[in-house]
């Protein structure tokens, strides 16, 4: 948790933050709640290694040489939240505003009382099919909208999959969202998870699409059923000894599952789905086996988990 986090009761706007709820090295995000007493959440743009918390609570460069770059970061936060606020989806976060202050930029987003995916594979490891088929054919669908925007998330992992009360997922984090392009050679910086970020998201000239997301759902779903984040594909890249997931996890799986995983995990971007729907027609939820009993834990996902990113 970030140690420059704004103290509680401090008033930004029309927001009094109530505490903070987590962050990461480019923000943190707090419970807050409005002027009608609404509880929020409050993601303050605040990269720890370019800006500290001056006395009156204002976030400033560390030094001369990167005022720039906060400067500019600060614009690409903006472009986030404007984005994000256009994106209407059940399954992606909702951004209600966003707006200028302590100078820096603020996202204000709808709270909902939930647990992100990977706090859920911590507790229980190696989830179940029903679990899988309710959870990511609804978010490969809120997917869809971003790619039909021409955008790219550049970051789904289970810490940016927000559960809510019985399973419903959220797409959480946009701040690697990108316009599609024919190349990474013009993109001013990049999150790169390992395990997560496909091979053409590590070279600066890589070929990028929504090839490259789906790679991301499928590493998702693989530390769904293995408890674990996979090998980095630039690892694979150089040697694969990653085994097959039709092969590792058949004894718990159904087979278009297991071959699903494994196709949106091709290291080669052409040998993936190239898009969502491609993905989606072997992911379709009402193809439960008869064997599987539901995840009774989808429903026991308690309304007092804290919404965090991991």
């Amino acid at each position: 948790m970030n140690n420059l986090s704004l103290p509680a009761g401090t008033q930004v706007d029309q927001y009094t933050v109530q505490r903070t709820l987590g962050g990461g090295g480019f923000s943190v995000v707090y419970l807050a709640l409005d002027a009608q007493g609404t509880e929020v959440v409050l993601k303050e743009y605040l990269p720890s290694k370019l800006a500290t918390r001056a006395p009156d609570l204002s976030v400033a460069p560390i030094d001369d040489a990167t005022a720039e770059r906060l400067a500019h970061g600060r614009r690409l936060f903006f472009q986030e939240a404007s984005t994000l606020a256009q994106l209407k989806h059940p399954n992606i976060v909702d951004v209600t505003s966003c707006f200028r202050a302590n100078g820096t930029v603020y996202m204000v987003m709808t709270y909902m009382p939930g647990h992100n995916l990977q706090h859920y594979i911590k507790r229980r490891k190696g989830l179940s099919e029903t679990f899988l088929r309710t959870v990511f054919p609804p978010l490969l669908e809120g997917l869809k909208v971003i790619h039909s925007r021409g955008l790219l998330h550049l970051d789904i992992k289970p810490g940016n999959i927000h559960l809510r009360q019985g399973g419903s997922p959220l797409l959480l984090d946009f701040g690697a969202v990108h316009e599609m392009m024919h190349s990474r050679r013009h993109q001013a910086s990049q999150v790169l998870t390992p395990g997560f970020a496909p091979i053409e998201q590590l070279d600066p000239s890589g070929y990028l699409g929504p090839w490259s997301d789906i790679y991301a759902i499928g590493a998702t779903l693989r530390t769904c059923m293995a408890g674990q984040t996979p090998p980095s594909s630039k690892e694979r890249f150089e040697h694969d000894t990653m085994r097959p997931a039709a092969e590792l996890y058949r004894r718990r799986y159904s087979g278009d599952l297991l071959r699903a995983v494994d196709w949106a995990m091709e290291v080669d971007p052409m040998l993936r789905p190239q898009n969502v729907d491609e993905l989606l027609e072997v992911l379709p939820v009402d193809t439960l086996p008869q064997t599987e009993e539901p995840d009774t834990m989808l429903g026991r996902l308690a309304g007092s988990f804290s919404w965090i990113k991991g």
